[in-house]
Formats: structure tokens, C-alpha cells, sequence
């Protein structure tokens, strides 16, 4: 089973996360053998937060509850607030996803904290733009490392733009081979264009596996 822990914290871009979450908590479109999955919402403290759309979460668990394995997932929002030192304590905890082969995924202002920490020196990533990962983070030394697409890939590592997150989305849902492949590219399709025809190729995927 995977264990999805999105990180929560003040000021959270609810949109980024919207398609993820979704799909992975509801499984609607999961192929007939996936993983099941477990969604929780981690943070520093088990106090409410309030995401920048002006939801209030209370957090499932404390960064010490985390379990890391191979099928530990964390998924790491945007926030105006990333550069509160409270939040140092993920940062290192997504350090050791990433040592022991756990996937970590970091989306706009979560890849900046990222970069702070070092660990983007040396993988491939992406962020918002470039030279936006210099500006906020100083330390950072990645730049020949720096992907300049929407979402980017690295073995256990998926970072995103601000404007990514249908494509972040579509890279950690492949990642956890849940939806059948044909599945994942109608899917993107139809949320990525808005045509029909892709929404009813969606469905046909599904009819399909269930040998109708």
C-alpha cells in the first residue's frame, strides 16, 4: 500500500494540489490491480492550518509519525511561507525519502525550499523559472541541472512550476503505476485540452478493463 503524506502548512496553493489528491484519494480511475492507497495531511503541528484559498485543515499526523519506505510518498504544496525555519523539519525528512528510494514531489515554492536544503544540487529538476530558484534560495547550486519544463522527473524526485500541476500530477500517478496507461493519457488529455473526445476515450479505457 502507499502512504501519500501531503504536507500542510499556512498559506497553501489549494490548486496545486487539487488533481493529486483527488485522484489518488478517490481511485476512480485506478487500473483493477493498484496499490491501494493511504492519503494523510502532515505537518509541524497538529494545530489548524489555513490554505490560501481560506480552507482550514487539521493535520492527520506529526512529521515523527512519518513511516519512510519504498512506498512512502510525500508530497510537498507551494506557500508564501516556505521560508519559516519551522518547516526545516520536512525538508530534512524529504532528504531521507530521497536516500532511502521514497518519492518525494515539491511543487513551486515547496522546490525553493528544496534548493535551500541542497537538494537540488545535483538532479535534474524544475521550478518557476529561471533564475527563480537564485533569487529565494542563495545557496542553491543546481542551475546546470535545471530543467526548464513544467514538471520534471528524476527517478524518485518530481518537481514542479506554479503552472504545473496538471503534468506533476499525471508524472507521481506514473510514478505509482495506479492508472492503466491508456487511462493516464486520456485523462491528461481530456483535463489538459477540455475536448470531448478525450473524456469519452477516458471512459472507454475504463469499460475496457472491466471486459465490457
Amino acid at each position: 500500500m502507499f502512504t501519500i503524506y501531503v504536507y500542510v502548512l499556512d498559506t497553501l496553493a489549494d490548486w496545486e494540489l487539487g488533481h493529486v489528491i483527488s485522484e489518488l484519494n478517490s481511485g476512480r480511475f485506478f487500473k483493477k490491480d493498484a496499490q491501494c492507497v493511504s492519503l494523510k495531511t502532515v505537518s509541524f503541528t497538529k494545530e489548524p492550518i489555513h490554505t490560501m484559498g481560506g480552507l482550514t485543515i487539521i493535520p492527520d499526523c506529526l512529521i515523527d509519525d512519518i513511516i519512510v519506505n519504498e512506498t512512502s510518498v510525500l508530497l510537498l504544496p507551494g506557500a508564501d511561507t516556505w521560508n519559516d525555519p519551522k518547516h526545516g523539519a520536512i525538508i530534512e525528512k524529504a532528504s531521507e525519502f530521497l536516500t532511502l528510494g521514497a518519492t518525494v514531489c515539491a511543487i513551486c515554492g515547496a522546490t525553493a525550499a528544496l534548493a535551500g536544503f541542497g537538494l537540488l544540487d545535483n538532479r535534474p529538476h524544475t521550478s518557476n523559472g529561471p533564475g527563480f530558484l537564485e533569487m529565494v534560495s542563495p545557496c542553491y547550486k543546481g542551475q546546470s541541472f535545471y530543467v526548464d519544463k513544467p514538471s520534471v522527473t528524476d527517478n524518485n524526485l518530481i518537481t514542479a512550476s506554479s503552472t504545473g500541476a496538471l503534468l506533476w500530477a499525471k508524472q507521481i500517478i506514473e510514478r505509482l503505476d495506479v492508472f492503466e496507461t491508456r487511462t493516464l493519457e486520456a485523462w491528461y488529455d481530456y483535463f489538459n485540452t477540455g475536448k470531448p473526445e478525450h473524456f469519452f476515450a477516458l471512459m472507454q479505457t475504463l469499460s475496457s478493463d472491466n471486459g465490457n
